[in-house]
């Protein structure tokens, strides 16, 4: 029924189809119900994520609407609580510290086959890895400093692969001669 090839070609597609000259609660979550059946829940975007793309295309929003929709949808997830503010790393104790945190939460979306949450999980740990490998690589940060968040990447990267070997692996990693000559002051 659907011929879009992209997430956001079907939201288009949804809205052309739609035919209304404006958008507001109502259309966002028709929009939302496609996207999730063709899709699947992960894909569907928030609705100002969706608001914006067809303001893009032209559509005149019906600014309130979307924004207490964006609201209630907020407030909805489960997840958010959770999440917030769990991803610190300025340091390697706050780094293992969110790491253990993101590591609680695995267990327990395991333990509650709870695929949402451990995909939510995921996507943090890699934005802290990819966030300490950009700041690796800025050449206007201190060397010291760029080294700590290339050591930290590796981290988030030894988790991700492994999380369960994860916290004898930093026992080692931070006992070993490597890390206590690059790293000085060493921090558990």
């Amino acid at each position: 029924m659907w011929n879009a090839r992209t997430k956001n070609e079907l939201i288009i597609e949804v809205w052309e189809k739609l035919d209304c000259e404006s958008i507001g609660e109502r259309e966002i979550e028709a929009i939302e119900l496609v996207v999730s059946e063709k899709l699947g829940s992960s894909a569907v975007e928030s609705p100002m994520i969706i608001a914006r793309l067809l303001a893009d295309e032209g559509a005149e929003l019906r600014h309130a609407e979307i924004m207490e929709l964006d609201v209630k949808r907020r407030l909805e997830s489960p997840y958010d609580a959770m999440f917030r503010n769990i991803l610190k790393f300025s340091d390697f104790k706050q780094t293992l510290r969110s790491l253990r945190r993101l590591e609680n939460l695995r267990k327990k979306f395991v333990a509650e086959d709870d695929r949402e949450g451990l995909r939510l999980m995921r996507e943090i740990a890699l934005k802290g890895k990819q966030r300490a490998q950009m700041i690796s690589k800025n050449e206007k940060v201190a060397p010291d400093k760029r080294a700590q968040k290339m050591e930290i990447a590796e981290w988030f990267t030894i988790w991700l692969q492994s999380p369960e070997v994860f916290e004898n692996w930093v026992v080692l990693r931070q006992n070993s001669t490597d890390f206590t000559k690059r790293f000085e002051e060493k921090e558990s």
